[in-house]
């Protein structure tokens, strides 16, 4: 299995393009934290995938996130509101995979890429990462989360 995890560098170079905010997908900025997909409907990791972090709906809202699928250039939201968005620009922005192919990736509220997988998450693993992020540690003390 293949899993980048972009969060947790000791020194970020904020001139990479693997730190910078992900243009496609700046309406979420600050607001959400939005897990993309990419593969085709048929492809049996998404529908894993999908599966694992529907499950548990209440989780995803407690932590802000949006989750959206990139397949055949059209981007559907599977949790959250998502309207206007334009599957070439995200793929293109997250140099996304190739026709049929899984990957996907967890963006922070900063908009920068925090994981890269080509094989499922479990929730269990997605939430773990949230978690330790300091600005989630922040929310969970606010007394509205």
């Amino acid at each position: 299995m293949s899993k980048t995890l972009l969060y947790g560098a000791t020194k970020i170079d904020e001139t990479n393009s693997a730190y910078a905010p992900v243009e496609s997908l700046a309406a979420f900025q600050w607001k959400n934290r939005v897990f993309i997909l990419f593969a085709d409907k048929d492809n049996a990791r998404a529908a894993r995938q999908e599966n694992q972090l529907l499950s548990d709906r209440a989780a995803l809202d407690e932590r802000d996130i949006v989750v959206l699928k990139v397949s055949a250039g059209k981007v559907r939201a599977l949790f959250g509101a998502a309207d206007g968005l334009d599957g070439e620009a995200i793929c293109h922005d997250l140099d996304g995979t190739e026709a049929g192919e899984f990957a996907a990736f967890l963006l922070g509220k900063d908009g920068t890429v925090k994981l890269k997988v080509s094989e499922p998450i479990t929730s269990g693993e997605l939430f773990a990462i949230i978690d330790s992020m300091p600005m989630r540690a922040a929310e969970t003390l606010k007394p509205d989360k």
